[in-house]
């Protein structure tokens, strides 16, 4: 259990024994439910252990390790918003075909306007956001004494071509081309990919394989078809047998962008702060003999790999706050549109609030004005397609930053007490440990009760 003094600073965690005694006693209140937090009443020594935190920086999962030399006192993996791009662009186009109705002429904007100093895309600017966020909260109810973050920087051009070298990283694919729609002529040597020129269409278009709000304009997302094709893969939705060559770097793009924005901010407000790179993380989990995953990287990233395991993990996921879009993306017949607008809240619940039903936390993800919602868990489990209001009771509000207490699945109960992944496989290996489906019932068990 997570203490803080009377002054709001941060304690070593205790027992659950001890906090229920010291609530019991009237000594201390709860502040916080998820992680469970407490606050004393009275003046305490402040007794405080060395606390690292480990980083494990993403674009989409991030993990955090907060550990002494020998426990593991705070583990957790939160997932990033990775829709804000999406939802950008249909309001860009909202705006666009909106300014196209009111005004059919309207001079150009695009030159008096500059960006401030260190902008940085709301998407990249999100995540930055979200990674002092995390940090911020493992502070709020840890003293934490030094932070350690795991940057990444990757030479998209290298990931392209790996035999590149010196001045080849100034003569692009592109180089000699006036833009990217002639490379791509050029590059499907002027025929169409569809039919390979045997419709006779002259007439020869560029055509995004995935969508360009998602995908972009760069030319391995770009295929050559004439215009026949193009309208008959529109018409019919054919747009699925096109796939590109080689992933998107997206998120290699977005890693090397926000790392340096991100450590800045971070060590402006703690500088107690430092960095690490991947190769390091990986030698040690390595040489450590654990598996891969983004809390265990965290805990390496702290400095303490062989710290015993809690055996309780935090699931986080991060969600939009409002939706402020009056009217749906699709017109109906008429030319009408859909009215966006739905009541905050139906029967005194809202999106994203944390409920219990038939004795089991749950998230509301969906809710019908008849009272019946939609129960999931975080990582997707669904509890329940249409459970009624009445049987729902709220344990928390929404918020930006939803929160699930779960059992940690890398490690086996035996005993009623968690066993770190690494003698657990030597337990098995010697016969002196239950099998793996067996021990899954135990801890589906113990999760429930």
């Amino acid at each position: 259990m997570y203490i803080i003094n009377k002054h709001g600073k941060p304690l070593m965690p205790c027992s659950p024994r001890k906090a229920r005694l010291l609530l019991k006693q009237k000594k201390a209140k709860v502040v916080r439910r998820t992680p469970f937090t407490i606050q004393l009443l009275y003046g305490s020594s402040g007794y405080k252990q060395p606390v690292s935190l480990g980083v494990d920086m993403g674009t989409r999962h991030v993990g955090i390790s907060a550990t002494t030399k020998k426990d593991v006192l705070f583990e957790a993996e939160a997932q990033l918003r990775t829709d804000i791009v999406e939802l950008l662009a249909i309001r860009r186009q909202f705006r666009r075909s909106r300014r196209n109705r009111k005004t059919r002429y309207r001079e150009a904007r695009f030159l008096n306007r500059r960006k401030p100093e260190g902008w940085l895309p709301p998407s990249i600017q999100h995540k930055i956001n979200s990674h002092i966020k995390l940090i911020d909260l493992v502070h709020n109810i840890l003293p934490v004494t030094s932070v350690t973050i795991e940057v990444a920087a990757f030479d998209t051009q290298k990931l392209k071509n790996l035999n590149i070298r010196g001045v080849e990283y100034q003569q692009g694919e592109q180089m000699g081309f006036w833009n990217v729609r002639e490379y791509v002529l050029y590059r499907d040597n002027h025929t169409c990919q569809y039919c390979k020129g045997k419709k006779k269409d002259p007439v020869l278009q560029v055509h995004h394989i995935e969508s360009r709000k998602t995908g972009g304009d760069s030319p391995d997302n770009l295929i050559t078809l004439c215009k026949t094709c193009h309208h008959e893969i529109h018409e019919k939705g054919l747009e699925h047998i096109f796939q590109r060559k080689r992933p998107p770097m997206r998120d290699a793009s977005q890693m090397t962008a926000m790392r340096w924005a991100m450590f800045s901010r971070i060590r402006e407000k703690y500088s107690h702060a430092n960095i690490t790179y991947g190769y390091i993380t990986k030698c040690i989990r390595i040489a450590n003999g654990l598996s891969k995953s983004h809390m265990v990287d965290a805990r390496c990233i702290s400095g303490n790999p062989l710290a015993k395991p809690s055996g309780t993990v935090y699931l986080l996921k991060f969600v939009r706050k409002n939706n402020r879009q009056l009217h749906k993306a699709t017109i109906l017949k008429g030319g009408k549109r859909k009215s966006n607008k739905a009541p905050r809240f139906v029967k005194g619940f809202q999106l994203f609030d944390k409920v219990v039903y038939e004795r089991k936390e749950c998230f509301i993800f969906g809710r019908r004005s008849s009272g019946y919602f939609d129960l999931r868990l975080l990582d997707g489990t669904k509890v329940h397609a249409s459970a009624s209001w009445k049987k729902l009771k709220r344990v928390e509000h929404a918020s930006t930053l939803l929160i699930e207490r779960s059992l940690d699945r890398s490690t086996f109960l035996e005993g009623g007490r968690a066993i770190p992944p690494r003698l657990s496989l030597s337990l098995r290996s010697r016969g002196l440990l239950a099998k793996e489906d067996e021990n899954s019932k135990m801890i589906d068990n113990y999760a429930n009760s």
